[in-house]
């Protein structure tokens, strides 16, 4: 199995990235630059000299740059990672194995840590209105202590054992590369997030399956890119939902999960305006004063809220 890693601007993690990798001693090892400024090319090029380095001058987007990434490999699977991501010892025979032992089976998602150790839900069902109202309300955190509602609900279930699921999240995926070129591989329009779920989504349609594999584990930092464009990140998911609404909204609800959107962002904003009257620390206004004007913002895009 080839392993390839999408990278912008995270040296600060690349480094223990590559590190689990090359432990592993994959086929293949790919790294996809997005034009990163902070250090990310030179670490791969001093210290990684087995990793094949492909430097995008400008910013490609993740899908782009992870077409690219898979396109360099000539291996049969493809293990895609974010460049926050560990590899536990033996990850790449247990999901080579995996994607072996089921051939219908065209992306295996690895079970997910945080940091901490602790599990990072990574199962979902295709965006519809009722599951974001059940996430963005947070009513899903009840259905957690009710045992016999717990295993049945994506959001919620102990992530156990190997099951098809409608999507799991991209920053783990095992690819089996002759079904990733079947559909086109990523939709290059999601520029940032929703890329993953519309793979999925394509990947179910041309009759194939995606499994949560927890054959092995996987730690996901998170964030480590993203953070550091927090206000531009969050219009960005937004654009993607409704970009993927455009693209699959086939029963015709994405009107009304853009309205429960928009009423989680406008519960968003009056929550940090909320919170402003309180707090009193500089530190914590101008963070609070930040989130509330970028929702602000994306409320006041139009666009984003019609399909």
């Amino acid at each position: 199995m080839a392993v390839a890693v999408v990278s912008f601007d995270t040296r600060s993690v690349l480094e223990a990235c590559l590190q689990s990798i090359v432990a592993e001693h994959p086929a293949e090892a790919v790294v996809v630059d997005n034009g990163s400024t902070d250090g990310s090319i030179e670490l791969v090029r001093e210290r990684f000299p087995s990793v094949r380095l492909i430097v995008n001058e400008v910013n490609r987007g993740y899908g782009g740059a992870a077409n690219q990434a898979v396109a360099a490999c000539s291996s049969p699977a493809v293990l895609l990672l974010n460049s926050d991501t560990l590899l536990a010892p033996g990850a790449l025979r247990a999901l080579g194995s995996h994607l072996a032992a089921h051939p219908r089976v065209a992306i295996a998602g690895p079970r997910l840590h945080n940091a901490d150790g602790s599990l990072q839900r990574s199962t979902y069902p295709f965006p519809c209105a009722a599951d974001t109202f059940l996430g963005e309300s947070g009513l899903h955190l009840l259905i957690r202590r009710v045992p016999l509602l717990r295993e049945r609900f994506l959001r919620t279930w102990s992530h156990r054992a190997s099951r098809p699921v409608p999507w799991v999240l991209g920053a783990a995926l095992a690819i089996r590369r002759s079904a990733f070129e079947s559909v086109g591989g990523f939709d290059e329009d999601f520029f940032m997030y929703g890329e993953d779920v519309d793979l999925c989504r394509r990947m179910h349609d041309g009759g194939y399956e995606v499994h949560f594999a927890p054959v092995t584990t996987v730690t996901h930092l998170g964030g480590a890119s993203t953070a550091k464009h927090d206000a531009a990140m969050r219009r960005e998911l937004l654009v993607s939902k409704r970009r993927y609404l455009q693209r699959h909204d086939v029963a015709g609800h994405g009107a009304r999960l853009l309205a429960v959107l928009r009423a989680a962002a406008a519960a968003r904003m009056l929550r940090d305006a909320l919170a402003l009257r309180v707090v009193r620390s500089v530190e914590q206004r101008e963070r609070l004063e930040r989130s509330r004007a970028g929702w602000k913002a994306v409320l006041g895009e139009r666009a984003l809220w019609r399909l």
